[in-house]
């Protein structure tokens, strides 16, 4: 029983939950919409959904928003749903979009395996 634990403890990971989004300081709240500076990350557009958290309350969950628009690198995002009033003292997490499937070498590689064995389990 004791090993196990040790197993566990050694071979178990850090937490997660946060570990691909990125944070960003809220500029200013209105009734509806939040506005934060994304410049230099080009990922940030129209479209993409996130959560604004509280880091004085340990990033307790504030609100929800989905990004409007993006223009000079400012985000201007609609608040979708929120728990308590937004500030400009609580930060917008947004988590960085993956990587297309098939943009990916993995994708590739599986599928010249894939094609080489198929023709030669066919012959």
């Amino acid at each position: 029983m004791g090993a196990l634990w040790v197993a566990l403890l050694v071979f178990s990971g850090g937490a997660r939950a946060q570990a691909g989004a990125y944070r960003f300081v809220i500029d200013s709240v209105a009734d509806s919409t939040i506005t934060f500076n994304a410049a230099g990350e080009r990922w940030v557009k129209a479209g993409l959904h996130g959560i604004a958290v509280d880091p004085q309350r340990h990033d307790a969950l504030v609100a929800r928003f989905a990004i409007l628009s993006v223009h000079d690198g400012q985000a201007v995002a609609l608040i979708t749903g929120q728990t308590t009033q937004l500030s400009n003292e609580h930060v917008a997490l947004v988590e960085r979009p993956g990587t297309p499937f098939f943009k990916r070498a993995g994708f590739w590689i599986g599928l010249a395996l894939g094609t080489v064995s198929g023709i030669a389990i066919a012959r």
